[in-house]
């Protein structure tokens, strides 16, 4: 008998152990890394050296942090701390600095403040549905062990996420999300940009953290899509960048 309550002991013990384990709520800081000679190099040649000369007068990377807040029913995503001796604007610098994206996991809807070339938009839609495949791939990031997928936008754009099971929240940066943990990590190397993880708080969060500005012509994220692409149909090579940033 003393050996089956020890035992039961064991099992109850080791149960809510890996109950415990599991992280429901908290904030998540991104830092979110562009290369901008990498993205100079995107352009064309440099046959008068331009680039070049630019290199010696700006940062190799553009730098900027996110806080992703959330709970068992929601996210918001939106701009971070600043970051410290870096210019505030350059070459480089990205039109999502400022995007703030409140998703609900209940009613699976999204709204979104994008601020694309001086003009705001309210995006209110579905959540964004991605075919992930997930693979074998397994990294460590802000000490939680995560597992890649990988997936697509603009039909073309390939996209990299690594996601941790033990935050069982659909989340991530911007508009990402959809998998069975939170993304962690997400690069999309088209743009040579990457979304990292640094550091999580453990904390409940208010209600007044969810709030979003009630800002900018409303469309839905394919009406957003349509209206960006049109409206940079003669920028040639330009074009197609600038539409994905507006979009993510």
């Amino acid at each position: 008998m003393k050996r089956f309550f020890l035992s039961l002991y064991i099992v109850l013990s080791l149960a809510g152990s890996t109950h415990a384990q599991y992280t429901l709520s908290g904030k998540i800081e991104y830092e979110r890394k562009t290369n901008v000679y990498a993205t100079m190099k995107d352009y064309g040649e440099d046959e008068d050296g331009w680039f070049e000369k630019m290199k010696s007068q700006i940062p190799k990377f553009n730098i900027a942090f996110f806080d992703l807040v959330f709970d068992s029913s929601r996210s918001i995503y939106k701009p971070g701390r600043e970051v410290e001796n870096q210019p505030k604007s350059y070459w480089g610098t990205n039109p999502a600095n400022d995007n703030i994206v409140l998703t609900d996991f209940r009613t699976q809807k999204v709204k979104a403040v994008k601020n694309v070339f001086e003009q705001k938009f309210m995006v209110q839609d579905s959540t964004r549905q991605m075919k992930w495949r997930v693979k074998d791939e397994l990294r460590t990031i802000a000490n939680y062990k995560c597992r890649k997928a990988v997936s697509v936008i603009c039909d073309s754009v390939y996209v990299v996420a690594f996601y941790a099971e033990d935050i069982p929240s659909p989340a991530g940066p911007e508009l990402f999300g959809g998998l069975p943990g939170m993304i962690m990590e997400l690069a999309i190397p088209r743009l040579h940009t990457t979304w990292v993880a640094t550091k999580i708080d453990l904390l409940v969060p208010a209600e007044s953290d969810f709030k979003i500005p009630n800002k900018g012509k409303v469309v839905t994220e394919k009406t957003l899509y349509e209206t960006i692409q049109s409206s940079l149909k003669d920028w040639g090579k330009w074009a197609s960048k600038n539409v994905w940033w507006s979009i993510i």
